[in-house]
């Protein structure tokens, strides 16, 4: 069974692990949660559900759920031996993004990236800030060349939605793209032009 770490920070943005989760409940897979502090707070504050009301509605369905605590070392997704497809980070602070690319984490979530990292595994990374500044953009940079495949949630205007769920599915669905998850979530760019 396939194996994904799903890290969430306190960066705005929890709609998009609530759909990305919801998603990947129904495949039969192992998913490894490990959600911030404030990420909790975020969470419930932007969703208006209680992350622990949100994950029970994930444990009957198709994935080995397991939510790891981020304040855990002792936990298979701290070593390197640990085999997993990815580990996806979304939304990811600017703080998490600073701790990963500078190696000096504290906290599970940025030691499994870590992992990720050294060990050569898909690392996906969605950060949320706006505008960026330089320090911003030179973390990002490290992780890039480090191996990390930096998406910021971004929407896909060439599509002309104006549905809020739509657009929501199609950030996940490239999210989910670069981690090596197949899906239907987001459209493709045709133009009609080709052959």
């Amino acid at each position: 069974m396939k194996r994904y770490i799903i890290g969430i920070t306190g960066a705005s943005g929890s709609v998009l692990p609530m759909r990305l989760l919801n998603f990947m409940a129904d495949l039969e897979v192992e998913l490894y949660i490990i959600i911030t502090d404030t990420g909790k707070k975020v969470f419930e504050y932007e969703t208006e559900t209680p992350w622990d009301s949100f994950l029970k509605t994930l444990l009957p369905r198709c994935a080995t759920i397991i939510e790891c605590s981020n304040n855990d070392f002792f936990v298979s997704v701290a070593s390197g031996s640990f085999v997993t497809e990815a580990m996806i980070i979304v939304p990811c602070s600017m703080s998490t993004a600073a701790k990963i690319a500078t190696g000096t984490g504290g906290n599970l979530l940025c030691r499994a990236a870590d992992v990720c990292l050294k060990e050569k595994t898909k690392l996906v990374i969605s950060p949320r800030e706006a505008p960026l500044h330089a320090i911003h953009l030179q973390n990002l940079l490290t992780l890039c060349e480090c191996g990390a495949v930096i998406l910021p949630p971004v929407p896909m205007f060439y599509t002309k939605t104006e549905k809020y769920e739509e657009m929501i599915d199609g950030i996940v669905g490239r999210i989910l793209k670069s981690a090596g998850v197949e899906n239907e979530l987001y459209t493709r760019w045709d133009n009609g032009k080709e052959s």
